[in-house]
């Protein structure tokens, strides 16, 4: 087996203080997106359940479409995240 030397400390990564608060200011403007969509799904719960309730799309009510949109919506923000915070040059 290879030699594994696990008393040796591996070298941090130095990252680049622009670089990470890019990402940071990023992963903020983002969040914020999702807060204010999730909002608007829990504002609609709280004080207009009979819309929710209503017939929206394919005879699902529009919070089972809105939830599904949240879960989605999620993964599009990460995706973005992903792209907008990759290194230069890879």
């Amino acid at each position: 087996m290879a030699d594994l030397n696990f008393k040796e400390v591996a070298p941090k990564e130095q990252e680049d203080a622009g670089v990470v608060a890019h990402n940071t200011r990023m992963g903020v403007i983002l969040f914020i997106v999702y807060v204010a969509f999730y909002a608007g799904f829990m504002a609609l719960s709280a004080f207009a359940p009979d819309k929710m309730s209503q017939p929206f799309i394919g005879g699902a009510n529009l919070a089972v479409v809105y939830g599904f949109a949240l879960i989605v919506v999620a993964l599009l923000l990460a995706l973005v995240y992903m792209k907008v915070c990759r290194k230069a040059g890879k």
